[in-house]
């Protein structure tokens, strides 16, 4: 196991070292161009290459994440409906120079020319130079030595078979070495390019910024059309029913003395609309906000949700409190929505749901084993869930391979409010 970590540290590493070599290219073409602005020429090419740097940026993003340490990309958005003209060509531009990330870039590329050459060609020197030692003892020493100087390894001189075993022993000390320091030498390097590539405190709070103005925008979205739902719910459904009473009530008001009969008959069509407008008074209230999470909380409630599909539903909940009322309704909805995906969309023949509280955040998963093939689009029924979850800082996680199974993750940040109330 250790082997071959260190084996693929070492390939990462040479790419770190090849990406370093690249480095010094990118920052003498790209500072040339950006300099070539002042007088114009220059934002010809700089779009280009900004696309190039930010490509090799990433690429060693991805190796710090690799070695354990997540980088997110500091870059502000591009601005939208940018012309396909030379107009949108030099606002594309000055979009790329007004980003400080992207100068951060410039200053990483020079010094990542000498840094990630040295930190990335490490792992592999030091197996060359344990390869190397244990040639050297194994007989190689004497053809060199033939001269009567010897040959100088690791402050040894092996001109004689005792001075070969301990460049031997040295040089399984340089391939121990090897084994347990190339994954620190990476992670250095990932720090190296946290520091330089990742995002700064006044980055975050800007993107934290625009993601609360996105999310805040989608939650009025949400507010708004369920508002139209419900009015076009009791327009069409309710309203018309109680309308309707009212007409056969005044009806049966007409056929009292004159028709006793048809006055019951109308009474008992009175009685059957009402009811009917009951009915869906009743679910209009459960589509706002379910009885059943008001007075037995998120977990029943989500079980209540599996027993009244129609596909087998195993429900996991351990949930040590009372949740926020808007962070269980958002959770509840979205998984009724996932569990309606999965019959209608995904051919699932079981679902599994599981909720938990870790880490301040209610963390929730479905599971399917339909054919899989579910993504995010806009319109869609997941980026309905997704835009739900953002209201709450909440993410949805999408793993969906072809044939499936499909594992949808959400998670909200919240705080537990009460004991616990659900059954177990």
């Amino acid at each position: 196991m250790r082997l071959s970590r260190a084996v693929r540290d070492t390939l990462v590493g040479a790419l770190i070292a090849a990406g370093a070599l690249a480095s010094v290219v990118l920052f003498v073409t790209t500072t040339y161009f950006t300099v070539l602005c002042l007088i114009g020429i220059g934002f010809l090419a700089l779009p280009h290459l900004t696309t190039a740097v930010r490509w090799v940026c990433d690429l060693n993003r991805r190796a710090a994440a690799r070695s354990g340490v997540p980088v997110e990309r500091p870059y502000r958005p591009e601005p939208e409906e940018i012309e396909r003209d030379i107009v949108g060509w030099v606002r594309r531009c000055k979009w790329i120079l007004a980003d400080p990330a992207s100068w951060r870039d410039l200053l990483w590329l020079l010094l990542n020319s000498v840094v990630g050459l040295l930190l990335g060609s490490a792992p592999a020197a030091l197996l060359y130079y344990a390869g190397e030692g244990l040639v050297l003892a194994a007989g190689l020493w004497r053809p060199v030595a033939a001269d009567g100087t010897g040959r100088w390894y690791a402050f040894i001189t092996v001109d004689s078979w005792p001075a070969a075993l301990a460049a031997a022993l040295a040089a399984l000390a340089v391939f121990a070495g090897w084994l347990h320091l190339s994954s620190w030498i990476l992670k250095g390097h990932a720090y190296f390019v946290l520091f330089l590539l990742g995002p700064t405190q006044g980055a975050r709070l800007a993107s934290r910024v625009r993601h609360l103005a996105e999310t805040r925008s989608g939650a009025l979205d949400i507010q708004a059309a369920e508002v139209r739902r419900i009015e076009r719910d009791l327009h069409d459904g309710a309203q018309a029913r109680l309308v309707s009473l009212g007409l056969t009530l005044g009806a049966v008001d007409r056929q009292l003395d004159r028709n006793t009969e048809e006055a019951r008959r109308l009474l008992n069509d009175a009685r059957s609309s009402s009811v009917q407008a009951l009915r869906e008074l009743r679910g209009l209230v459960r589509g706002i906000h379910p009885p059943v999470l008001a007075e037995r909380g998120l977990a029943d409630a989500v079980r209540a949700l599996g027993i009244a599909s129609p596909l087998p539903v195993t429900v996991v909940a351990d949930l040590p409190g009372k949740l926020p009322d808007p962070v269980e309704s958002a959770i509840y909805f979205s998984v009724s929505e996932l569990l309606t995906n999965a019959l209608k969309h995904a051919d699932a023949g079981q679902v599994e749901v599981s909720l938990h509280y870790a880490d301040g955040a209610l963390h929730g998963q479905v599971t399917d084993d339909g054919r899989g093939g579910a993504a995010m689009s806009a319109g869609s029924g997941l980026e309905g869930i997704r835009r739900r979850l953002a209201s709450f800082d909440g993410v949805l996680e999408i793993d969906s391979p072809r044939g499936g199974p499909t594992v949808m993750k959400m998670e909200l940040p919240c705080a537990l409010s009460s004991p616990k109330t659900s059954s177990s």
